[in-house]
């Protein structure tokens, strides 16, 4: 392997940074990227070296590293428009992006000559990166996830489109003041998006509210409001082979921005009130708690989304060039040949209503032809087993903001339940279990039950979480259609999770099996070969050593933590929610703690245990556990007896760019939900790439990591979904465990009588009344806390014999390969969208355009930009 060029001695930052797997940089790239980057802090930053700031050389760089980009995204889509492929559409409410200068970079494999040509101008591409702020348009996982399959569709070279909302505001800052979160504003958008195309040029008008009346016996939606749908496109690049595809966002704007009546009579308000109110449907995006409140707002984003989006859809199905360039598809016969649309999650569930919508009352098809383009086209992930987490939108807001879509779901409820009639004659308790439109005080209509009928692919995104599905959440659905059930377990970006948050662990991989892993994970098999090489075992461990020194700088640096970096790394990080089980957790650390206090002169295995998440803000015991966290850290930290043997650290403003600073440092993984809870998990599968071995039930994806890696290669606890059901069933006391066991009594008694507060003894009466209450304890923690404790102890056992955990480590990152998200969205393509991956490169920007008798020739003239462009 080749390795970076020598500058100055290299501190552990920069060494993080350089590695041999994005090889030296070539000169005369160098000298073009420098003259770039000056065209761009000139001709569109306006600045000159004496008064530019470091944001200003950021700008010019991004704007330099999109300039390599453009090309390939022009002809990418050109290429589509010449071969028309079927195109798969992905719906989200969320796509939790992250910074994008470092992942573009690596995709394009630029980044060694950026370094350069930024170093030659004595500038740190180190600094510059931290100047980008996060694209935080998601909660968590479901946005993460969202990103990271883009990601692959790119590298895959399918022709892949997100589609999902600008928010002005995205996930909120999370700080801590006194042990609290505090929620400010995420305004991401301050300086601007250097990633972002707007297109004002296709704009979509989206109407709302108004009535639906009868006209020549045909039903018309009339007296609507219209906001306008502006589109921002984002370019997502593949992996070496000159594909970019594009991520879609829409911005509502008011159709009319001003009012000249109001603003002469002097109500200046109101003359731009239609604006605000118009813009309000993206201002901010909805913290997630699972929990819905049937905001109208929130209904009015889900409609935004997906008329906007399918209004895009057509006019691309339209005007796709399908052997001529002169007319458009009026035949919808196609359709269901040429798109593709992925609902994620039950957010976009009002796909199915619209696109009848548009194909009935627009495109004059019968209900029938409709109905059947639709199911074709349509394919619907669920996300979660939580029923209360299921959308239900009332029938009387329905009625309010889409009066005709209302209707429609009706009837498409109508048609449903005559053929469920059909099939069970007299059944009526199938027909109330199978029906969309929910009775009781208030008629609701079921998101979820409308998305699988209207869908002719219903998938869950682990095994276990699939067949749960089944059996639970959509048992008389699967019983109606069980061929339209399947599994796609979740996977994730290696791209990013590795080779851009690690490159220290994707170097030593490198440099025994090659780069073939970055877009072919199961190629990490073959670091079995070398699990008896020693010194690769060194390596692996030194890299692990160097990750977690600098991040016990970083937390001495920012939160004034010191941490004992020989100590094991234990990581919980993801929302707080009752159901993830951070209380299990604080449990432990206290039973650790009060054993180390009743016997300070006993050897311990030192221990940090980090915990990071954001709580919605409207979730109360979230908050509070928030809050627990933050109290017992207090305590612990200061105690003289414990030393540096135990430390608590509560990670704030937990986002996309601190998992890719700390992942890569963690020794253990905690995923501890209670068994049947947890749909997949992907914070699971990043730290089993980065080497970290996992604490775990036997939950959502866990389970197949426990299949890949081996049982003797992960910690499993607990109970089984088969013991938990058991439990309920003959019901549940958590009360029986708190008498039967001295070391959970002492830790919850501490915490209930304010050992961990003593400025307000009955802080957390609250916290530990929601266990032992009647009917407590609804995520079973104190069933599952002696098991969880025991499994910790062989934890710290293990991690004496360092050279076995280290073995254990790249088992666990050979093991990886199942969890990348090629090989899930490989799986969707072929097994729900109908099309084929497509691994060969596109040719580079300067060869001659796909689909012409010059593919792949180099070109010296400019005409080949000149030919017709794609319909965007």
């Amino acid at each position: 392997m080749s390795k970076s060029t020598s500058k100055a001695p290299l501190t552990d930052k920069d060494r993080r940074k350089q590695i041999s797997i994005r090889g030296l940089p070539i000169l005369e790239n160098v000298a073009s990227v420098k003259k770039t980057f000056n065209r761009h802090l000139h001709f569109t930053i306006v600045k000159d070296r004496n008064v530019a700031t470091n944001r200003d050389y950021f700008l010019s760089t991004a704007y330099t590293v999109r300039d390599h980009l453009v090309g390939r995204w022009i002809r990418t889509q050109q290429h589509y428009y010449e071969t028309d492929p079927k195109r798969v559409y992905y719906l989200s409410l969320e796509y939790y992006m992250g910074r994008s200068l470092s992942n573009i970079m690596i995709n394009l494999g630029i980044e060694s000559e950026l370094d350069e040509a930024l170093y030659e101008f004595g500038l740190s591409i180190e600094e510059l990166e931290e100047l980008e702020e996060d694209a935080g348009l998601g909660n968590g996982g479901l946005g993460r996830l969202a990103a990271c399959f883009l990601d692959s569709m790119a590298t895959l070279g399918i022709a892949g489109y997100g589609y999902g909302l600008r928010y002005e505001y995205g996930i909120f800052q999370q700080t801590i003041k006194d042990g609290f979160q505090c929620e400010e504003p995420d305004d991401w958008l301050r300086y601007g998006n250097p990633w972002e195309i707007p297109r004002p040029e296709y704009q979509i008008p989206v109407n709302l509210y108004g009535r639906v009346v009868d006209q020549n016996g045909k039903p018309k939606w009339v007296d609507t409001k219209v906001i306008m749908a502006m589109p921002y496109d984002t370019p997502i690049p593949g992996f070496n082979n000159n594909v970019v595809n594009t991520l879609r966002l829409w911005s509502a704007k008011a159709a009319q921005k001003f009012n000249f009546q109001f603003f002469n009579d002097g109500d200046y308000l109101n003359a731009v009130s239609d604006q605000s109110l118009a813009e309000n449907i993206t201002r901010v995006l909805y913290p997630n708690d699972n929990y819905m409140q049937g905001k109208e707002l929130r209904l009015k984003q889900e409609y935004f989304l997906v008329a906007a989006t399918l209004s895009d859809i057509i006019r691309r199905y339209k005007h796709s060039r399908f052997g001529t360039s002169t007319t458009t598809r009026d035949d919808f016969s196609t359709f269901p040949e040429k798109v593709a649309i992925q609902l994620n999650d039950t957010h976009p569930a009002l796909t199915i209503a619209e696109l009848m919508r548009l194909f009935v009352d627009i495109e004059g098809m019968p209900w029938d032809r409709a109905w059947d383009l639709t199911k074709r086209s349509c394919a619907y992930t669920n996300h979660t087993l939580m029923p209360e987490a299921v959308e239900r939108w009332s029938v009387g807001l329905l009625q309010h903001v889409l009066p005709r879509h209302l209707q429609i779901m009706y009837d498409i409820n109508l048609r449903h339940l005559q053929e469920v009639a059909a099939r069970y004659p007299g059944d009526g308790d199938r027909l109330r279990a199978l029906s969309i439109v929910e009775e009781g005080d208030e008629k609701r209509v079921n998101m979820a039950y409308l998305a699988i009928v209207g869908s002719h692919a219903v998938n869950g995104v682990a095994k276990i979480h699939s067949d749960l599905l089944k059996t639970t959440l959509f048992k008389s659905f699967y019983e109606l259609t069980p061929e339209k059930f399947q599994n796609k377990t979740n996977g994730i970006t290696p791209r990013r999770w590795l080779v851009l948050s690690n490159p220290n662990l994707s170097d030593a991989i490198a440099e025994k099996i090659g780069e073939d892993w970055i877009t072919n994970l199961d190629q990490l098999q073959r670091l079995r070969e070398f699990i008896n090489d020693e010194m690769f075992v060194r390596d692996i461990q030194r890299v692990k050593q160097e990750n977690k020194e600098r991040l016990a700088e970083w937390l001495l640096k920012t939160q004034k933590q010191k941490i004992n970096p020989m100590s094991i790394y234990d990581m919980q990080v993801k929302r707080i929610h009752e159901y993830k089980r951070q209380l299990l957790n604080i449990l432990h650390i206290i039973t650790f703690y009060n054993r180390i206090r009743a016997n300070p002169n006993e050897r311990y295995v030192p221990r940090t245990v980090m915990i990071g998440g954001k709580a919605a803000p409207g979730y109360h015991m979230a908050k509070k556990i928030i809050k627990l966290v933050n109290s017992v850290g207090k305590i612990v930290n200061n105690d003289p007896i414990i030393g540096d043997r135990l430390k608590v650290v509560f990670l704030e403003n937990y986002r996309v760019t601190l998992a890719e600073q700390i992942i890569p440092a963690a020794d253990l993984s905690e995923q501890i939900s209670l068994a049947g809870m947890e749909a997949s998990g992907t914070s699971n599968m990043k730290f089993m790439l980065n080497g970290s071995l996992t604490i775990c039930t036997l939950d959502g994806a866990n389970v197949e990591m426990a299949e890949e890696v081996g049982h003797d290669n992960i910690f499993i606890f607990g109970m089984t979904v088969e013991e938990v059901e058991k439990r309920h069933r003959e019901g549940y006391r958590a009360r029986e465990f708190y008498d039967n066991n001295i070391e959970l009594r002492q830790a919850l008694d501490q915490i209930r009588t304010g050992y961990f507060s003593p400025e307000n003894p009955e802080l957390f009466h609250d916290v530990v009344n929601s266990l032992l209450c009647d009917h407590g304890d609804n995520y079973m923690l104190l069933a599952d806390y002696e098991s969880y404790i025991k499994c910790q102890e062989r934890v710290n056992e293990l991690f004496k014999d360092q050279i076995a955990w280290t073995k254990k480590s790249i088992l666990n990152i050979a093991a990886s390969g199942k969890f990348s998200s090629d090989r899930t969205i490989a799986e969707y393509a072929r097994e729900i969208w109908g099309v084929q991956p497509r691994p060969q490169p596109l040719p580079n920007p300067h060869e001659g355009r796909p689909g012409t008798k010059h593919e792949g020739e180099a070109t010296h003239g400019s005409s080949q930009s000149l030919a017709e462009p794609e319909k965007y």
